[in-house]
């Protein structure tokens, strides 16, 4: 039966397999091939809350599903907004879609990104991979108190391709926010660095010791930062990751995205460095 906003009830919440329809309420165009689009439930329950860092999996009826990492801000869970590249056939179909059409979305599910007070918070990102950092950038700046040092060290592939740019212009002003970026080819309008992200994370001046990383983006680019911020002197156990990849349920029920002992949708995606490092330094992820 197909899912319309008549048919929620209170089984529909508990049950993770079964689709809680969703309308696009708004889209907004990134780069050439991303979008950002924002949902509102399109049933009677409640709204859908999250923790930085958790993920949905995104239904596109008569086409299949995909995991993708919410990038709101999780104090405003009736705005689920998420951030979808076009790299297939189902994220085509969500990069298509138009104000007014329904999904199916599943969810939320998987580990957040840890909210530790009293330290330092370093964020690093790499291309779409700040979309699932967004959330928890947000929560830090809500609760500035909470730590020290805060700042982000975010590279892309080119100028036109940087997510979020007018978020991007009001956090550089920040006088409490150290927004540090590079890309790997400039263009005529670019001033800043051009080269890999990890020459930018001494800049965000943050004390090793009392540092919390995490890291979000290309699994090449994560496995190079968290060695680098390790030898840096920054704890293995306080550095995090985001492993998404190979996901299909969401609930470690078909075992597509098994991962050595853990499954990334159950288990993760977010891991301390420490409980994967040597599995990184195996294989191909």
């Amino acid at each position: 039966m197909a899912l319309t906003a008549n048919t929620y009830d209170e089984p529909t919440l508990r049950e993770p397999m079964l689709p809680r329809p969703f309308r696009v309420i708004s889209k907004r165009s990134e780069t050439l091939d991303t979008v950002t689009l924002e949902f509102e439930a399109a049933d009677d329950g409640p709204p859908l809350a999250f923790l930085p860092g958790q993920f949905t999996m995104l239904y596109i009826y008569g086409v299949g599903e995909v995991p993708v990492s919410i990038s709101g801000d999780s104090n405003y869970p009736e705005r689920l907004i998420h951030t979808v590249r076009a790299v297939g056939a189902v994220t085509n179909a969500i990069c298509d879609l138009t104000s007014g059409d329904m999904v199916g979305i599943r969810g939320p599910f998987g580990t957040g990104w840890p909210t530790t007070k009293g330290k330092d918070l370093v964020i690093v990102a790499g291309g779409i991979g700040l979309a699932p950092v967004r959330p928890l950038i947000y929560h830090a700046l809500a609760n500035r108190d909470q730590y020290f040092c805060l700042g982000l060290a975010y590279g892309s592939r080119s100028p036109s391709e940087l997510l979020y740019r007018s978020e991007l212009d009001e956090w550089n002003e920040r006088s409490d926010f150290n927004l540090q970026m590079t890309v790997d080819r400039g263009d005529s309008t670019w001033r800043g660095s051009i080269g890999v992200v990890t020459p930018l994370i001494p800049r965000l001046r943050c004390e090793a010791e009392e540092t919390v990383a995490v890291i979000c983006g290309p699994e090449i680019m994560m496995k190079v930062v968290a060695r680098a911020l390790n030898a840096g002197g920054v704890s293995r156990d306080n550095i995090y990751l985001s492993l998404e990849r190979n996901m299909k349920c969401g609930i470690g029920f078909c075992g597509h995205c098994q991962f050595g002992a853990d499954f990334i949708c159950k288990n993760g995606p977010v891991f301390p460095y420490s409980a994967v490092a040597r599995r990184l330094g195996i294989g191909s992820l």
